[in-house]
């Protein structure tokens, strides 16, 4: 499986992304036959070696000609899209990054997305940095996106509103819920383009294990202590057939809660979207038999997981670490017992079939809807599972 990982040690900024992928072994003739496809003229898309302190990137420039452009807003910029001949998986990329960069700012202005005004020339090298990225992203056909935390600057930007704090204040509402890297340098390294385009493809965290296939850098425009580029690194996963995610890990070891409130605990916790919830018995400090609560996490659920766990428990600090998760390929087939349909939960590696068990969800149905023993029910699907398989063409199941 081949993956992506952007190390944002200087930041991020559309062209900077878009020149990393290029760099990285994405095709400029792939990415000019996408923008092509566009119903937007008066731009040129040019591309040059500089060196950032020593390193060597790719820098894009978005010339436009015609500085008379059209005023567009979001829902001009989306009907274009829409109407455009961009392949599909290129369209549907770039239609969610701008969609969310709408929705950011027009919480910020205060005005509904549809009615964001994206400024004439801006918009032009919006547009092409995000479908170019989406395209880029396409021609490398990478299934897993990783990134860094974010580093953002600091200081004050001075854009069209006038001189706004860094991160400006559309940045920062797009980076809710993202990890972020405290502020090391002065200006804005983050720019709002850039934050769409990384907070609606990627997952945040580590490095994921990788063999290294190929890295590229993408020049930004400025001067700083530190080399102006954003790394991206295309990888194949070690463990090949296995599917990979970075989770955040939270942990929190407790001694004087109701032993009667952690099943409610897990129950509220999972629907805040925790991966997982597992109960330890530990002992603390004292001799006191204690619960260690471990809960795993997805990045855009991290705050309603963590506000749950100081909510729910008696807790006064967590842990937080992050982990990758590898995982077996999963997917799901449907049984029919005497007592109703069960779905099978098969797991896979390499094609080859090596776990399967009935849904406990839908057992317990059935079980109660039948008055039928639960484990009967179990051994029920398990029989009409092997069943299915000797009937129909599966792998073997080790």
């Amino acid at each position: 499986m081949k993956i992506l990982y952007f190390d944002c040690f200087s930041g991020a900024a559309g062209d900077m992304i878009l020149g990393a992928l290029l760099d990285a072994g994405s095709r400029e003739e792939a990415v000019r036959s996408e923008l092509a496809r566009l119903p937007l003229t008066g731009f040129e898309l040019e591309t040059e070696r500089v060196n950032k302190k020593g390193i060597n990137a790719l820098k894009v420039h978005v010339r436009v000609r015609e500085k008379d452009q059209p005023h567009r807003h979001f829902h001009d910029i989306k009907n274009m899209l829409l109407a455009s001949g961009l392949s599909p998986r290129v369209r549907e990329v770039s239609l969610a990054v701008f969609t969310r960069l709408a929705a950011a700012e027009g919480k910020v202005h205060g005005v509904p997305p549809e009615k964001v005004h994206f400024h004439e020339v801006g918009a032009v090298d919006s547009i092409v940095d995000i479908v170019g990225t989406a395209a880029a992203l396409a021609d490398l056909g990478a299934e897993k996106i990783y990134s860094s935390p974010l580093q953002t600057g600091c200081g004050t930007v001075e854009c069209a509103h006038g001189v706004l704090p860094v991160p400006a204040p559309a940045t920062l509402e797009l980076l809710r819920g993202v990890p972020v890297s405290a502020p090391c340098a002065e200006g804005e390294l983050l720019t709002p383009t850039g934050a769409a385009i990384l907070t609606t493809i990627a997952t945040f965290g580590p490095p994921p294990a990788m063999t290294v296939l190929k890295t590229g850098y993408g020049a930004g425009s400025r001067e700083l202590a530190r080399p102006n580029v954003l790394r991206v690194t295309v990888g194949k996963a070690r463990a090949a057939g296995l599917a990979a995610a970075t989770v955040t890990v939270y942990e929190a070891t407790i001694d004087d809660m109701n032993p009667e409130f952690y099943g409610y605990l897990a129950g509220k916790l999972a629907d805040a979207g925790a991966v997982d919830v597992t109960l330890t018995p530990v002992l603390m400090k004292k001799g006191r038999p204690g619960t260690m609560v471990t809960v795993l996490v997805h990045s855009p659920h991290e705050e309603a997981v963590l506000q749950a766990l100081f909510a729910e428990t008696t807790t006064l600090g967590v842990r937080r670490t992050t982990a990758d998760k590898l995982m077996l390929n999963r997917r799901s087939v449907e049984v029919k017992t005497p007592y109703g349909l069960v779905r099978i939960k098969l797991g896979e590696l390499d094609g080859r079939l090596l776990n399967a068990s009935p849904e406990y969800e839908d057992c317990a149905a059935l079980a109660a809807g039948t008055g039928t023993p639960l484990k009967e029910i179990y051994a029920a699907a398990l029989a009409a599972w092997q069943q299915k398989k000797k009937q129909e063409r599966f792998p073997a199941e080790d």
